[in-house]
């Protein structure tokens, strides 16, 4: 594991705190979701689950989740918010390019008919690799389902923050599912205007993390950028959403 790797781990401060401001973001999360449901189906595995904030529209919708997160803080606090639920299938620490993935987790191979993960492919350096390891545990014909930010214009002070490798366009994030011998079905850019709150916060005023009142009044009006999103044909975002099947 390199040193930066497990300072990400260990410190991710910035990452926590902005997990926690967009926690409150109930209006906004619940899109994100709705725009993922429709190519989520019977079991599913959520990689990078943070502290819940998608997982537990899963949960009350009845899927059957698996929720993994590299991070064994994460992990406790999914536990406790979820424990007792009958369609979870349990919480486990998970890394996507342990040097060891195949030994530690191949009880999870061919499993899921779903895996997804959303802002996590742009925090690890070898992200084919990262989706290779997500085609191991999908069942013959699963979706991958990948978010991740936009656009490497936009890399400003969150990403830095955050621990981001790099930003993608629908186009790069699809040759790294090629490369990865998965077969691209879906593609799609989200939240138009969220584009300009990150530049003006990351770029123009160089904060470390999502200020909290920008984030509500953002929650507030999230019926107006769903509208917009429909109008442009999401043909641009500050993030990229690609599928692929096994």
């Amino acid at each position: 594991m390199t040193n930066q790797k497990q300072e990400f781990i260990e410190h991710d401060i910035s990452g926590e705190t902005t997990l926690d401001v967009i926690s409150e973001a109930d209006k906004f999360n619940k899109w994100m979701y709705n725009i993922i449901k429709p190519y989520c189906t019977i079991n599913i595995l959520e990689v990078g689950s943070g502290i819940g904030n998608i997982s537990s529209f899963f949960i009350e919708d009845n899927f059957k989740i698996q929720l993994t997160d590299i991070r064994k803080g994460y992990c406790d606090k999914l536990e406790q918010k979820f424990s007792g639920n009958s369609n979870l299938l349990g919480v486990e620490c998970l890394d996507l390019t342990d040097e060891l993935f195949d030994e530690k987790f191949s009880n999870h191979f061919n499993k899921y008919e779903t895996v997804f993960a959303l802002n996590v492919v742009e925090h690890i350096l070898d992200d084919s690799l990262a989706l290779k390891n997500c085609k191991k545990l999908l069942t013959d014909s699963g979706n991958l389902i990948i978010l991740v930010p936009s656009y490497q214009s936009l890399f400003n002070q969150f990403d830095v923050e955050l621990g981001h490798y790099r930003r993608y366009t629908t186009k790069s994030l699809c040759k790294v599912f090629q490369e990865s011998g998965i077969k691209v079905v879906h593609k799609q850019y989200f939240n138009m205007i969220g584009i300009l709150g990150w530049y003006y916060s990351g770029t123009i005023l160089k904060r470390k993390t999502i200020p909290k009142g920008q984030m509500k009044l953002y929650n507030i009006l999230v019926p107006i950028f769903k509208i917009i999103d429909k109008i442009t044909l999401n043909s641009i975002g500050l993030s990229t959403i690609v599928v692929g099947k096994k």
